[in-house]
Order: structure tokens, then C-alpha cells, then sequence
């Protein structure tokens, strides 16, 4: 039987080239690619229309005070052309603060209790609840701040005062040291009150994310760390923590964006006020959000004016943590350092 051989072209013949290899795509993917594709430009195009609306609508209050005035001034008086953002902008921060520096510590040991610690049942019902506490609207968390919490949080404001008032953010003026019965009211509608309130709203949707993220960490690195003695703590450590370092990220950058943004809770909470102060447990807190949602109702066209250049502020301000959050996080794939 006669072996066939195929047709080699000549060496160094013109009609040598390398074969085109074409990917052809089913039409599931081209509708699933076209989708995906048409959702990200209309998400873009929003972004972008958002931005020019409130460009356009702040032109006429910016012109008017001035760029820098804008961004140094404290006072919030549009009717006698005297205003900016130098105080709602620093309450806003401050309250951020507050509610990350005690919603990160929570959420990072709720979603490690999660997708550590619990098992069967209890892990089911800990993760139902806390999608059930995402979902709870702001207001509901305000009217039990305003009416529960508040009362509740004071006696330990106080106690801070008394014992850390020598730490600048811990003072609150006017206070007297020797009186036993120190003024309440001097603590009430705090930053403090209106942090620890959004910290509670942020912490459901922060632990989602990171114990989703924990929960994608490999098994079989899990198995070798246990397999070269680690304890359970050392495995988490090794391998689960580095894993999710992008979900941590992410879910942190996440919280400090609804923290920033949260109008409701914080409107119900704070009582305004318009001047720089350091002093979280002092009455009186500032938060552009807020700012916009107390004088919306009552403005004329150029108070409307300078709110929606309060608005941009904030929107610059939320996506650069958005844009730099993005960057870090794609420099840290959850699970880098552990495929490595």
C-alpha cells in the first residue's frame, strides 16, 4: 500500500505563508459580547452626562465666588454671595472616617467568620442576614439612630470626653471637666453619632464582598497549609487573607463610597454646621449630601446653582477613590500571590 505524503512547498518559494486561523463565534457569545459591551458604553455615557449636567448647572454659582473661594470658604450663605465647600467637604471625610475606621475591623471578621468559622446552618443564616441588612433602606437606619442610638452612644461620648478629651478629636468646647453632670445636648448630633450610624450601614455590603472573595481561595492551598502544620489562624493568614487582599480593597473602596454619599441617615442625624471643626464628638456635623438635601426645597435659581457645584465637588471627589481603588485592585488580583 502506497503511503501518500502531503505537499510541502518548496524551500523558499514565493507561495509560502503561514495559514490564517479564524475564531468563529456562536451566536450565544455574539449576543452575550454585544450585551455586555452596550451595557458598559450606556453605564460610561451616564457617567459622562452626569458630569456635564452638573458642570453646566455650577458654571453661574462658581463664576461668581470664584474657583478658590469656593473650595476654602465654610460659610453656606448663597443669598449674600458667601459661600463654598471647605466645611460640608470636611464633614463629609470625617463622617467617612469615622464609619470606616469601625466598619473595616467588623466586616473583615464577620466575612472571616463566614467562610471560616461557621458552618452548615449558621453559615446559611449569617449570610442571609446580612443581605437582608443591605437591603434596609437609609431611612430606617436614621430614625433608629435619631431616636435609639443617639441616646444610647451618649453616656459613652461622654466617657471619651472625660478620659481622652486631651486628644484634639476627643474635645468638645465648652464642657466643664468638674461638673458631674456634664450637658448631653453638647454631644448629640455629632460626627461621631452620624459615623458610627453610616458604619453600621456600610459593614452588610463591605462583608458580602470580602467573604465572596475569601471564599474563592483554593482549597488545595488550604489543604497544603493545614498539610505543613499551620494552624487555622496561620492558614488564613497564608492563604485566605492574601487571596482576597482585592476583595478587602474593594469592598473597603465600596463602603467609603456609599460613606460619602449617604444623604438620608445623615440628614435625619447631624444638626448643620457650617465651620471646620475636628471635634467628632462635638454637636454639630457637616456633609455635602445633607447640605444638598436641607436647602434643596427652599432655593432660588442660584442657590440651586451653587448646591449642584457642591454636587460636583463630591462626584470629583467620588471618583477618584473610584478610579485609584480600580488601580490598586487591579495591581492585587484577589489570589495573585497565591498562583504565584
Amino acid at each position: 500500500m502506497a503511503t501518500l505524503l502531503p505537499d510541502y512547498p518548496v524551500a523558499h518559494a514565493d507561495t509560502a505563508k503561514p495559514r490564517r486561523i479564524r475564531q468563529v463565534r456562536e451566536r450565544p457569545d455574539l449576543i452575550f459580547r454585544g450585551l455586555t459591551r452596550t451595557g458598559g458604553i450606556i453605564v460610561l455615557l451616564i457617567m459622562v452626562l452626569v458630569a456635564v449636567f452638573l458642570s453646566t448647572q455650577a458654571v453661574t454659582a462658581i463664576s461668581s465666588e470664584g474657583l478658590w473661594a469656593f473650595l476654602t470658604t465654610q460659610e453656606w450663605s448663597p443669598e449674600t454671595n458667601h459661600f463654598g465647600i471647605a466645611a460640608v467637604l470636611t464633614g463629609t471625610i470625617l463622617i467617612a472616617l469615622v464609619a470606616l475606621i469601625v466598619a473595616i475591623p467588623l466586616a473583615l471578621g464577620m466575612a472571616l467568620f463566614i467562610t471560616e468559622i461557621a458552618t452548615g446552618g449558621l453559615r446559611r443564616t449569617l449570610q442571609s442576614t446580612v443581605d437582608l441588612m443591605a437591603a434596609v433602606p437609609s431611612v430606617i437606619y436614621g430614625l433608629w439612630g435619631l431616636y435609639f442610638f443617639e441616646q444610647a452612644i451618649v453616656p459613652f461620648a461622654v466617657w471619651l470626653n472625660q478620659w481622652f478629651g486631651w486628644i484634639p478629636i476627643f474635645a468638645v468646647s465648652g464642657t466643664d471637666p468638674d461638673n458631674p453632670l456634664p450637658n448631653d445636648a453638647l454631644f448629640k448630633s455629632s460626627t461621631l453619632i452620624a459615623g458610627l450610624v453610616v458604619a453600621l450601614m456600610i459593614v452588610p455590603v463591605m462583608t458580602a464582598m470580602m467573604s465572596e472573595s475569601f471564599s474563592r481561595a483554593p482549597i488545595g492551598e488550604r489543604e497544603a497549609a493545614y498539610a505543613l502544620g499551620a494552624t487555622r489562624w496561620g492558614m488564613i493568614r497564608a492563604v485566605v487573607l492574601p487571596f482576597g487582599k482585592g476583595g478587602i480593597i474593594g469592598g473597603t473602596m465600596l463602603g467609603l463610597g456609599r460613606a460619602l454619599g449617604e444623604t438620608i441617615a445623615i440628614y435625619l442625624i447631624i444638626s448643620p454646621l457650617y465651620q471646620i471643626s475636628f471635634q467628632i464628638l462635638h454637636k454639630g456635623a457637616s456633609s455635602v449630601a445633607a447640605l444638598i438635601a436641607t436647602k434643596y426645597g427652599e432655593a432660588n435659581p442660584f442657590t440651586m446653582s451653587a448646591l449642584m457645584a457642591a454636587g460636583l465637588a463630591l462626584f470629583i471627589v467620588t471618583m477618584i477613590i473610584n478610579f485609584t481603588a480600580s488601580t490598586v485592585i487591579a495591581r492585587s488580583r484577589s489570589g495573585a500571590e497565591s498562583e504565584a
